[in-house]
């Protein structure tokens, strides 16, 4: 048991101090994908918008030349070629009818098909304006070019021929600073490469790919960037954050380590406190409304921790649950009792109030742990009520009901604590073999006036009558509570306005001077 503790601890540490250093790696890698991908974004861009501006004095120049239709070569072939001269993008311009190349601005009046002229197959499916990059064409074979043309109904055609240097050079001079490829694709034709040439290396990181697309054109714009990038950029987030994560790692560490240490010591802490007897308990009186007197007490316990501090009751029940550790601890409490109750003076027939959870009825010694304490306080004829949280009825509710019959039938009674909290049916009160019904202190604490309804405490109560269960009314602190409930047929209360809980020694005092008297609401 020990070593898988250890083994666990050791896991949990273990995740506390990778958490935060791999939640670094994974976030700064997320970063810088995506600052390359904002790096590649601008570089299309730019690559886009130059292209676009080609492609707009290239249109230009096609619907300019439309009003050379009918002329022949030598009427045009000093503008075309003026024209060209004037523009450095265009390696040629030109003319077509049915097909063929009439006249252009580098070849003069030499005519040829398109083909021949695109080194390759023309579009089958092409609008009157259409685009296409080609890998070279009949005048320059070695070079990538951009057709423009644009055709009429009367089978004229205009078109001008752009040169693909100028665009490789700023394809190169944009992606040589980063090391990117890139790649220009017109209207669906040949893919214009340049920058750097992909590296087909393995490598640990992958190149990271972003394509780009023109809203004005059939232009895409492919621009990739190396391995090296992304880690380079990695490295600059890690540089910056890791120092930041694996402090925060050891606080984590330390945080885990602390609350680990408190959580294992928790059952050890119990099992010394009751060797070192710093348990005891506290006795809080029930009021008989009916009798006026003292009817009874809840039994309480207390934890003074070593340096003199009181642990918070709720806490230390809720742990000791957690830690199973509420059995012995229920056992400690009746042992307590039994040994203070020696030197008790009290009236037959005293109410004394235990509460007990479902992890004890469930215990095996649990039938045999009543029975002993019933005996080592049988002389004071008291009425011992086990009060039971709602919880502790619903689990294994047939063992439950069988075990408490059995203590009913010797005279244990049995009580529901806080009712009204818990998820319990309210069928299980008729199933149930039960003697009192305690209402919530959150119910009371609603009480404002006696002439206010409250329809879910009304309810409880009337209910109780019906199955003729006695009713105590937890957390009185006030007349008019005291008045409501008595009103309505309650019993029994028990709260700061009668008495605070106290010690066994100060119980003894208090019953045969206090507790003898009536509670005035007044």
């Amino acid at each position: 048991m020990f070593k898988t503790s250890q083994q666990k601890k050791g896991l949990f540490l273990t995740i506390a101090g990778l958490a935060p250093l791999l939640l670094c790696l994974a976030f700064t890698y997320i970063d810088a994908r995506q600052i390359v991908q904002r790096q590649q974004a601008v570089t299309a861009t730019m690559l886009l918008t130059q292209a676009e501006a080609i492609s707009d004095r290239a249109w230009n120049m096609v619907g300019y030349l439309r009003k050379f239709s009918g002329r022949s070569c030598p009427e045009m072939i000093n503008s075309l070629q003026q024209y060209a001269s004037q523009y450095p993008y265009f390696r040629s311009i030109g003319v077509m009818q049915d097909g063929m190349v009439t006249c252009s601005s580098i070849l003069g009046g030499q005519k040829g098909n398109l083909e021949t002229m695109l080194q390759g197959p023309v579009p089958a499916l092409r609008k009157a304006w259409w685009m296409l990059s080609i890998a070279g064409s009949y005048a320059v074979k070695d070079r990538p070019a951009v057709i423009y043309m644009r055709d009429t109904p009367d089978n004229f055609s205009s078109y001008a021929l752009v040169d693909s240097q100028y665009l490789l050079d700023f394809m190169h001079a944009v992606g040589i600073s980063h090391g990117y490829s890139i790649s220009l694709r017109f209207g669906g034709g040949y893919k214009i490469d340049g920058g750097f040439a992909p590296d087909t290396r393995p490598a640990v990181l992958p190149s990271n790919s972003l394509t780009a697309t023109s809203a004005r054109y059939p232009i895409i714009a492919t621009v990739i960037s190396p391995p090296e990038d992304l880690a380079i950029t990695w490295r600059s987030g890690l540089i910056t954050f890791m120092p930041m994560a694996v402090i925060f790692s050891l606080l984590l560490i330390m945080v885990t380590n602390s609350w680990l240490k408190r959580r294992v010591s928790i059952p050890d802490q119990l099992r010394r406190a009751i060797k070192r007897h710093e348990f005891s308990v506290n006795y809080q009186p029930v009021y008989n409304i009916t009798t006026g007197i003292v009817a009874g007490a809840e039994a309480l316990m207390r934890w003074q921790l070593p340096n003199g501090q009181w642990a918070r009751p709720d806490l230390f029940i809720s742990a000791a649950e957690e830690e199973g550790m509420i059995v012995p601890l229920t056992k400690h409490l009746l042992e307590l009792i039994a040994e203070e109750s020696i030197s008790w003076q009290i009236p037959p027939g005293f109410h004394l109030g235990l509460n007990i959870t479902g992890e004890h009825i469930q215990h095996p010694d649990f039938i045999t742990d009543i029975r002993q304490f019933a005996a080592q306080v049988a002389h004071h004829h008291l009425l011992i009520t086990l009060e039971l949280t709602e919880r502790s009825l619903i689990s294994d509710g047939p063992e439950v009901i069988e075990k408490l019959q059995l203590l009913r039938n010797e005279g244990i009674r049995i009580s529901i604590d806080d009712f009204g909290t818990g998820h319990c049916s309210l069928s299980y009160l008729q199933t149930f073999p039960l003697d009192y019904l305690k209402i919530d202190r959150g119910f009371v604490a609603a009480i404002e006036s006696t002439d206010d309804d409250a329809p879910v405490l009304d309810a409880i109560i009337a209910l109780s009558h019906k199955l003729k269960l006695s009713i105590v009314g937890e957390g009185v602190e006030t007349s008019v509570q005291l008045d409501y409930l008595k009103d309505r047929g309650v019993t029994f209360i028990q709260g700061y306005l009668y008495a605070r809980p106290m010690a066994s020694s100060a119980l003894m005092t208090w019953i045969q001077h206090e507790g003898q008297q009536p509670l005035t609401s007044g």
